[in-house]
């Protein structure tokens, strides 16, 4: 159990889980190999933001551009995933995380797309953590993907004058997610490679030379460390660390 947190905690926080490859490089060990360390952490991880009592977690698991790589790393992300979730889905909602899944999803193997399905239709009853997990995700898709939705809707060219920011989050994947107050990415690369674009317009960012397989208890109290001390002020005067 993790110590009681005296400081401001983000609302939502999210990672973006890089390393995995070059933790298993300096190994000797497959990049397959890699992926599954990567996501034994993640489980790990998802108990200790439980115990810190942050209410939203995302991850980012799989982009739109991670297709480009090799046949064999994907074939083993894509049989990775479904095989996690068989082993963990049914521990982690017993723990109260109600699990998201956000992305083009239909793109994805009709196995992964399976317990998906599974997933979603299978919430806790009581819910400590909304985890949404990003697979087959971009930015900059989500962007067009929205805006398309709204070219659809029965009178665009009304619905256009009416558009608005808030508005405008009502065709995102997921409407009802905070933004991130606190975006974490390890492995020392410092960018958001098309993650959240929309919603980390005011994200804190912070970025450990932590592979991921290897970000543990101290480096996620070291990220939420430095979070508390931050001032979001949100292009205005505010000085504190609360939500506007």
């Amino acid at each position: 159990m993790i110590q009681a947190h005296d400081k401001p905690l983000p609302q939502h926080l999210a990672f973006i889980m890089d390393g995995n490859g070059r933790w298993a490089q300096d190994r000797g060990l497959s990049r397959s190999a890699g992926h599954r360390a990567g996501a034994e952490r993640l489980r790990d991880v998802c108990y200790w933001v439980l115990d810190y009592g942050i209410c939203h977690m995302s991850v980012y698991a799989f982009s739109t551009e991670n297709w480009r790589r090799s046949t064999q790393e994907v074939n083993g992300l894509m049989r990775l995933i479904p095989d996690f979730f068989h082993r963990y889905a049914a521990e982690m909602r017993d723990q109260g995380a109600r699990i998201h899944f956000v992305g083009d999803l239909d793109q994805l193997p009709a196995a992964t797309q399976k317990i998906i399905g599974q997933i979603q239709a299978n919430p806790p009853e009581t819910h400590k953590l909304d985890l949404y997990i990003c697979l087959n995700y971009g930015g900059r898709r989500e962007i067009v993907r929205a805006v398309q939705k709204a070219l659809r809707s029965p009178d665009p060219l009304a619905l256009a004058d009416q558009l608005d920011e808030d508005s405008f989050r009502n065709f995102l994947y997921q409407p009802q997610m905070p933004d991130p107050d606190l975006i974490v990415r390890t492995a020392g690369e410092q960018r958001l490679s098309n993650f959240w674009l929309w919603q980390a317009a005011y994200a804190e960012l912070y970025f450990s030379p932590v592979y991921w397989p290897d970000f543990g208890q101290a480096d996620l109290a070291q990220a939420l460390d430095a979070y508390s001390l931050r001032q979001r002020r949100y292009g205005g005067e505010k000085s504190d660390n609360t939500h506007p």
